[in-house]
């Protein structure tokens, strides 16, 4: 089964459906690549599928062991480059409420988010950093 159906709706513009869920997703080119910059465009869909993946599969570990990270923010930001034009980088910046969690535990965690599977899909040669603050 597809998992998603998107119409080209002109002017640079995709209207983008999850076939499971039926949730719609608008994507713009951005106004540095002849775009009108109103949505998402698909390359910072990237970088936020890396940041949502990350917080994932934390979260699947913290459900599993027993540990609350709700609450946790995450902020992304991507570094673009041409010739080619592609994704450079990726910073991602995680500030993950931690008062009753061990040294083992955190890293436990950042190991998870370093490794998610978004992570290991991007080619190797994108840079990702990653900050995790436990705070």
């Amino acid at each position: 089964m597809a998992t998603a159906h998107i119409v080209y709706q002109g002017e640079l513009r995709t209207n983008c459906t999850h076939l499971q869920s039926g949730t719609h997703i608008i994507t713009d080119a951005p106004t540095d690549n002849h775009g009108k910059g109103e949505a998402f465009s698909p390359t910072d869909l990237v970088a936020v599928a890396l940041g949502a993946c990350v917080i994932t599969t934390m979260g699947i570990v913290a459900d599993r062991d027993g540990l609350d990270i709700s609450g946790t923010t995450i902020e992304v930001t991507k570094h673009m480059e041409s010739n080619p034009r592609r994704i450079a980088a990726i910073e991602v910046i995680l500030n993950i409420p931690a008062t009753n969690l061990t040294n083992d535990q955190k890293q436990k965690l950042e190991n998870t988010g370093r490794t998610c599977p978004v992570e290991k899909s991007l080619h190797p040669d994108m840079v990702r950093n990653f900050t995790f603050n436990f705070i």
